[in-house]
């Protein structure tokens, strides 16, 4: 019966849309089927029978059309616990807001909040399992807060003798590229010496942190990597199901790498709109530019946007052209030089102290010149020139630890 279920979850399964694209032109030259890790429950399925498993998921963790918890429940997996990262299990908490423990209403299965009081799984969570699986959607960022996630898990695991299985996904963003983070700048946005795109899947930023020695006091964990087949990094991939509640069309996850720097400034990135990381303005703009938008609160997704409740002129880019900019394997610097030239009151860009809602600059881009060569007037080719050589040695120190070309 058993086989039976695992091979309709394998016919049925979805694999996700990708295209390679040309780096010229920008356009697909070929369409292949991508099957993730979770979708190939023939590779792991067998491995978790008659354990106790603990599970790493979101809203993003499908098996086909389905949650991967009520698809392994359906196959007979004892599951004894979920763990939610940033915005829950069911994507519904704010970005930043703390996230309570509770029982799913579904399966009637407990959930810990790895985004509240806790990081990481306790002694007691940890010792009523016998495996933990992880199974969560990166967008490729290191300042998209899933890879802390999964560097606690790893830790808890390898601490307390337990194997981790990473059912991996594509990584929208697959390219290299942003300054490595000085280390002296490290924080919860920030805390490996990575670019800001870092150009890897979960699968293979879990083999780094072995190889590196970047879990606490270098321990190591024991993981098995289930593979994505098809799949190589410079491959435009559609997400099926949105990361988290910011990041909800696929023009907001592939201008993510380059808008999120935005966040260390006054310009709004369209948080508390229903179109985020999709448009660039402030009220101060008025008159320099036609397009304009009001942030204000929503629930769930920003409760306390920058500049509520006033109107931000600015830039819609809901119609750029993503492809091409993702087959540029660049994160777009020209917006921000743009828009503090544009800026009137210049040394109230990089100014966080103006509204908690606005960051640090230093802790998003990983160094405290960047500022000072936008504010100099420095240009895009002179700002990356100062990433070398530490850019460079990153990507030959990456090779290593890759699973796709």
């Amino acid at each position: 019966m058993i086989k039976l279920i695992i091979s309709l979850l394998i016919v049925t399964s979805c694999s996700g849309a990708a295209e390679r694209s040309d780096e010229t032109t920008g356009q697909p030259e070929a369409t292949e089927a991508i099957i993730t890790g979770a979708d190939q429950v023939e590779s792991y399925v067998p491995y978790l029978m008659g354990k106790r498993v603990g599970m790493v998921i979101n809203q993003t963790s499908i098996i086909g059309d389905q949650l991967s918890v009520d698809s392994l429940l359906a196959l007979g997996v004892d599951i004894k616990a979920i763990f939610g990262p940033e915005h829950g299990f069911r994507q519904n908490a704010s970005n930043g807001a703390a996230v309570g423990d509770e029982i799913d209403p579904q399966t009637g299965i407990p959930i810990v909040s790895l985004y509240g009081k806790n990081r990481k799984p306790s002694q007691t969570q940890m010792e009523a399992l016998d495996v933990m699986v992880f199974d969560v959607q990166d967008v490729g960022c290191r300042f998209y807060t899933y890879i802390n996630t999964l560097a606690d898990i790893m830790e808890a695991c390898a601490e307390y003798g337990k194997k981790l299985v990473i059912l991996d996904r594509p990584n929208p963003n697959g390219f290299v590229d942003g300054p490595v983070l000085d280390m002296q700048f490290k924080s919860g946005i920030g805390k490996f010496p990575i670019p800001v795109a870092h150009g890897m899947t979960m699968g293979e930023f879990a083999r780094m942190l072995n190889g590196e020695g970047w879990l606490a006091n270098g321990i190591q964990c024991d993981i098995n990597v289930i593979p994505i087949k098809n799949y190589t990094h410079d491959l435009y991939y559609e997400l099926p199901v949105p990361p988290s509640p910011n990041l909800n069309t696929q023009a907001s996850i592939i201008l993510y790498p380059s808008l999120c720097l935005f966040e260390g400034t006054i310009i709004s990135q369209g948080r508390g709109t229903y179109m985020p990381f999709t448009v660039l303005g402030a009220p101060a703009l008025k008159g320099q530019y036609d397009f304009s938008f009001k942030p204000v609160s929503i629930p769930g997704m920003s409760e306390a946007p920058l500049h509520q409740g006033k109107m931000c002129y600015g830039i819609d880019l809901r119609d750029y052209d993503i492809k091409r900019l993702h087959a540029s394997g660049r994160i777009n610097l020209q917006w921000m030089l743009e828009f503090y030239k544009a800026f009137p009151e210049k040394e109230r860009f990089f100014d966080s102290s103006q509204s908690p809602a606005m960051g640090r600059i230093e802790a998003l881009i990983g160094n405290n010149v960047f500022k000072k060569q936008v504010m100099d007037g420095l240009s895009e080719e002179e700002i990356r020139k100062s990433w070398e050589p530490g850019l460079s040695d990153y990507k030959e120190m990456r090779k290593q630890y890759l699973l796709y070309k």
